[in-house]
Parts: C-alpha cells; sequence; structure tokens
C-alpha cells in the first residue's frame, strides 16, 4: 500500500503528517529536524512504501539527499505553488501544512524542483560569497565618498587602485575625517584581497573544467559566468529543449491571458537571479565591448535598433542562456562565422 508523508520543515522542529491512499491520517508527530529523526519517526510505516514531499527551502538539499540514501522517495515541491494552496487552509499551523502538503503529494498536483547536488551547492557557495565581497567593497567605497560630501569633497571618478591616496589627500587638513576614511579603507583592501584571492581560485577551476573551457568560447562568457551557469544546470539532462532555460532564468515574458485580455508583461525575473545578472553583463559586453562578427552579435545589434538597447540585451541573455545549454547538452564549442562581404 502506498503512503505519503508531507514534512513542514523549520530550523528545529519538523511536522510530520502520513496518509494512506485514501487520505485517511496515519501518522502525525514533531520531530527534530534531522534525516535520522524523521527517518526513525517513519519506521512503522516503512521506507520501501513512503513518498516524501516538502517545500524547497534552505535544509531542503541536505534533507532530500540523506532522505534519498535513506531509501525513501523524496520530492521537493516548487514554494510559490505550494504556499498559494496552503493559504486555503482555515488555520495556518505546521501541523495543518504538513497535513496539506500529504495530501498535495497524494493527489500528485504539484510542480517538483530539481535538488542540485552537494558540489553545485559548493560550487554556487563560492560564488555567492564572491557576490558578497563586491557588493560589500562597492558599500565601503560609497560610505567613504558619502563621508566626504558634508565637506564640500566629491571625488573625481577614476580607478580603485588609488582610492586611498585620493581620500587621503583630500582630508590632508581635517584628520578626524581621515580617520573615519582610514577605518573603511582598511577594511576594503581586506575585502580587495579576499576577492583577488577568489578570483584566482575560481579561475583555475574554469580552467581545470572541460565545460567551462566550452561555455568560455561563447563571447562575453567569461570564468564566473560559465562556472554559475554550470553550477545551476547541474543535471542537463532535467531540461528536454535548450530553450527551457530561458524560462527557468526568468527571461522570457510573463503572459496574462483571460476571456478577451492576452498581453505579454515584462520579463518574469524568476529564477538564479545572480546568473541572470551576469548573462545580462555578458550580453551588454557581447553588443558593445567584442569586436569579432558573429550570427549572434549581428542578431542582437538589429535588435538595437528595432526595440532599444535595454530589450535587446534581455534578448540576447536569454538566447546566451539557451546557446549555453544546448553547448552543454551536446558537447560543443561556439561556432564563429565570417563577416558578410560588402552588398553588390
Amino acid at each position: 500500500m502506498s503512503y505519503f508523508a508531507g514534512l513542514d520543515v523549520s530550523m528545529e522542529e519538523t511536522w510530520i503528517c502520513v496518509v494512506d491512499a485514501a487520505g485517511a491520517v496515519i501518522v502525525e508527530r514533531a520531530v527534530a529536524s534531522t534525516p535520522v529523526a524523521i527517518a526513525s519517526a517513519l519506521t512503522d510505516v516503512g521506507p520501501q512504501g513512503v513518498r516524501i514531499g516538502f517545500e524547497a527551502g534552505g535544509l531542503s538539499p541536505w534533507l532530500y539527499h540523506e532522505l534519498s540514501a535513506l531509501g525513501f522517495d523524496v520530492t521537493c515541491f516548487e514554494t510559490r505553488q505550494v504556499s498559494q494552496i496552503l493559504k486555503t487552509l482555515r488555520n495556518k499551523t505546521d501541523r495543518h501544512d504538513a497535513r496539506g502538503l500529504a495530501q498535495i503529494l497524494r493527489g500528485g498536483w504539484y510542480r517538483a524542483v530539481h535538488v542540485k547536488s552537494y558540489d553545485a551547492h559548493a560550487l554556487r557557495a563560492l560564488l555567492k560569497a564572491r557576490d558578497g565581497l563586491v557588493k560589500g567593497r562597492q558599500d565601503l567605497e560609497n560610505q567613504v565618498r558619502g563621508l566626504l560630501k558634508p565637506f564640500g569633497i566629491r571625488l573625481a571618478r577614476g580607478g580603485r587602485r588609488d582610492l586611498g591616496a585620493r581620500v587621503k589627500a583630500a582630508c590632508r587638513d581635517m584628520p578626524d575625517l581621515w580617520a573615519g576614511c582610514r577605518a573603511l579603507l582598511a577594511t576594503r583592501e581586506t575585502v580587495r584581497a579576499e576577492l583577488a584571492d577568489l578570483d584566482r581560485r575560481l579561475a583555475r577551476m574554469a580552467r581545470d573544467d572541460a565545460t567551462c573551457r566550452r561555455l568560455m568560447t561563447v563571447p562575453g562568457i567569461g570564468p564566473v559566468t560559465a562556472l554559475a551557469f554550470v553550477g545551476h544546470l547541474d543535471d542537463p539532462g532535467r531540461f528536454a529543449k535548450a530553450r527551457d532555460m530561458g524560462a527557468c532564468l526568468g527571461l522570457t515574458p510573463r503572459r496574462i491571458q483571460s476571456g478577451e485580455i492576452d498581453y505579454q508583461g515584462r520579463i518574469s525575473k524568476r529564477g538564479d537571479r545572480m546568473l541572470r545578472t551576469l548573462l545580462y553583463e555578458a550580453a551588454n559586453v557581447l553588443l558593445t565591448v567584442v569586436k569579432r562578427f558573429s550570427t549572434l552579435k549581428a542578431w542582437g545589434l538589429k535588435l538595437v535598433k528595432r526595440v532599444g538597447f535595454k530589450k535587446a540585451r534581455i534578448a540576447v541573455a536569454r538566447k546566451l542562456a539557451v546557446l549555453m545549454t544546448a553547448m552543454v547538452k551536446d558537447g560543443t564549442e561556439f561556432e564563429w562565422t565570417a563577416a558578410p562581404g560588402p552588398a553588390r
């Protein structure tokens, strides 16, 4: 007989509800949020007869992989869809949420989420750490500039390397102001050193990975973007069609249709925000910096004339996502094309 277990997971405690094929509650209890405790609570039912379902969250990868290793059939639900269903419950409690998740799993009305491997999450941890360092460096620089503005000191735009020297020269006659700026600049130098070290590590990882080397043959794609793409894709087989990657990253327009109303809105901006931003920057580099001709660049420049630069960059970013997915699935490299000759 089949049984369906819904888990409402929090940091310390997880509510478990097990129902049978008819929807009757078999087990209902709260346990510690660990794979061992959850598996022990389901021992009486048996791992061979229990399917487990829970929402995607911070502990989802750990619970998914560990419970799968213990022999359970585990499904991770798409959060936005499930949350709309659970809102219909009269009382919003962890116990009722677990019961609702069990019924959703039993009914089959859910969208499963791909749970990435531990290696993919470790790679993402490095990239998120780098992203945090980049933002931290920028915040420190903005704070220094903000401290100077009340004194009428407006630093001209320039390179980051000589920022400390320019601030020190501007604060020559104001030792207290320089003391505050110096503390921020010293912290900034530490952040810059850690960021440089992390960039070198990521560059080595990209050079050592054959898939990343192929992706870096695409104009505008560097080591960070290639690694972010590989980490997000994880298993190329989860996409039946390469063009599905555009929607996965939120680079396709939302469609609103009801009765006589039917129009396309802005892009959905769903999925991995960091990778979407990196692809958008790569599209900008392709259209503005890369000089070598390619069909992709020519297509993007035609879009610039027709819809404007911003929309063209989004379209090229989506095209890059689809192209890179196909390259990973096929094991191919980017194919450059010769520039068309003069018209006769």
